[in-house]
C-alpha cells in the first residue's frame, strides 16, 4: 500500500481548528485507500505552542499521528515583531532574514518534525502540507518537494504577500485548492502556471439523528437565536460581530440570542443576549446549528469555512462578511447566505431572515442543494486520488 504523510502544525481530537480539522478530516478518509501518516507538533494551544500531548506517537481512527516537541512557545516579542515587520511590508520593504526569524517567533518551532521530514523522505510516496503559514510548511516542503501537494489554505491577507512564498509557492508539484476564489488568489500572486492543481472543499458528515429540543433543553435556550461556531477571537472580527449585535438588539428589541461556539481567545461582551457555550460536542454542534435562524461568520480571512458548509448541510442559511471573497462566493453560487459590509447591512440581513419567511424556506433548500451538489466524499476523494497518483507518477 502506498505510504501518505500528511503535515499540519496540531492535530487530534481535541483540535478543532478550521484547517487542522480538515487535515483529520482528510487523513481519516484517505486511510481507506493508502497507508497515512500525520506529521505534527505536540501543541493543542496555537496561542503558545505549550506542549500538550505527551505520547510520540498514537493511532487516532486508523491514522498513525506522529507528534514532535515544540522547542520554543510562541516568542513574547512576537506580536510587537509581527506589527514592526507587516508596517515594513506595507512600504515594500520585504527581508528574507527578517521573515525567517518571523517564522521561528510564531511557530510551532519544531526542528524535529524537520529532521524527520528529512530523514524518512524516502519511505513516503507523497506529503501533504496542509496550510501555507506555519513553520511546518515553510521549513518542510522544501525538503521533498518533488513529492509536496500543497493544500495552502490562501486567502488575501498580509503575509501571503512575503517574500518567501514566492519561492515557496513554485515548488510542490500539485496544489489542491478550497474554492475557485482560492485558486485564482494564487495564480494570481505566484508563478505557478504549468503546476496541476485542482479545486476540491471537504466533503460534509451531517448526523443521522439531530435533536434541536435537546439543545435548547440542555443549554436553557428557548429564544430565536443566532449561531458563530469556531475560535472566538480577534482574527475572525469576533469583536465587530459582538458590537453589530448589541447595536442590533438596540435599534430591534426581540427576544433574539446570539450563541457562541468555540473557544474564546478574545473578550466576550458581559450581555444578557450572547451566550458563550465554550468547547461542545460534535452532537451539540449539529443540534445547535440545525436549530438556529442563522450562522453567522464576521470573518474577513477565510480559504473554505467548514461551518458555514456545515450550517448549510442542516438547512441553516448564513449570514457572512461580504469582504471576505470566499464566503460572499458560497452565498452567491448555492442563493443559501446572505453578506454584509457594514452595520445597516448586517441589520438587514437579521430582518430579512427573520421577517421573509416564504424567501427563507428556499434558502433553507438551496443551501442544502449546494452542499448536495458540491460537497460529497465519494467525489472529493475521486479527485484526491487523482492528484496523489499524478504526482506519484511524475517523480
Amino acid at each position: 500500500m502506498k505510504r501518505i504523510a500528511l503535515v499540519n502544525q496540531r492535530y487530534g481530537l481535541e483540535v478543532n481548528g478550521g484547517s487542522e480539522y480538515y487535515t483529520r478530516m482528510i487523513a481519516e478518509r484517505l486511510a481507506t485507500r493508502y497507508e497515512v501518516d500525520v506529521l505534527t507538533t505536540k501543541a493543542v494551544d496555537y496561542t503558545t505552542w505549550k506542549n500538550w500531548y505527551a505520547r510520540d506517537v498514537e493511532n487516532i481512527h486508523g491514522v498513525t499521528v506522529r507528534r514532535f516537541p515544540v522547542e520554543k512557545q510562541r516568542a513574547d516579542d512576537f506580536n510587537k515583531y509581527n506589527e514592526d515587520y507587516l508596517a515594513e511590508c506595507e512600504k515594500g520593504n520585504r527581508n528574507l532574514s527578517v521573515e525567517k526569524l518571523w517564522f521561528e517567533k510564531q511557530g510551532p518551532y519544531s526542528p524535529k518534525c524537520i529532521e524527520y521530514i528529512r530523514k524518512h523522505k524516502d519511505e513516503y510516496d507523497v506529503f501533504i502540507f496542509v496550510t501555507y503559514l506555519y513553520y511546518l510548511t515553510v521549513l518542510g516542503l522544501p525538503e521533498v518537494a518533488d513529492k509536496a501537494i500543497l493544500i495552502p489554505t490562501a486567502h488575501e491577507e498580509p503575509y501571503i504577500h512575503f517574500q518567501i512564498y514566492e519561492y515557496l509557492f513554485t515548488l510542490p508539484k500539485a496544489f489542491v485548492f478550497l474554492t475557485d476564489e482560492e485558486r485564482m488568489l494564487v495564480r494570481r500572486l505566484f508563478a505557478t502556471d504549468g503546476i496541476p492543481c485542482e479545486v476540491m472543499g471537504t466533503g460534509i458528515d451531517v448526523p443521522k439523528r439531530i435533536s434541536t429540543s435537546a439543545f435548547r433543553y440542555k443549554y436553557d435556550i428557548r429564544e430565536p437565536y443566532l449561531i458563530y461556531v469556531g475560535r472566538i477571537d480577534e482574527g475572525k472580527d469576533c469583536p465587530t460581530l459582538f458590537r453589530y449585535f448589541i447595536e442590533y438588539k438596540e435599534r430591534n428589541p426581540s427576544p433574539l440570542k446570539l450563541v457562541l461556539m468555540g473557544k474564546a481567545v478574545c473578550r466576550i461582551p458581559d450581555h444578557p443576549d450572547i451566550i458563550s457555550l465554550g468547547f461542545v460536542s460534535e452532537e451539540d454542534k449539529f443540534n445547535g446549528l440545525a436549530g438556529a435562524r442563522a450562522l453567522v461568520l464576521p470573518s474577513y480571512f477565510e480559504s473554505l469555512s467548514i461551518s458555514v458548509l456545515e450550517s448549510m448541510a442542516v438547512g441553516v442559511p448564513v449570514i457572512v462578511n461580504g469582504a471576505c471573497d470566499v464566503l460572499r462566493g458560497h452565498c452567491v453560487r448555492s442563493n443559501g447566505g446572505l453578506y454584509y459590509r457594514n452595520y445597516f447591512e448586517f441589520e438587514g440581513t437579521i430582518n430579512f431572515m427573520m421577517t421573509q419567511h416564504e424567501a427563507y424556506e428556499q434558502m433553507r433548500e438551496n443551501a442544502i442543494d449546494y452542499i448536495l451538489d458540491n460537497y460529497d466524499w465519494d467525489i472529493i476523494l475521486e479527485k484526491f486520488n487523482v492528484v496523489i497518483e499524478q504526482v506519484i507518477g511524475t517523480k
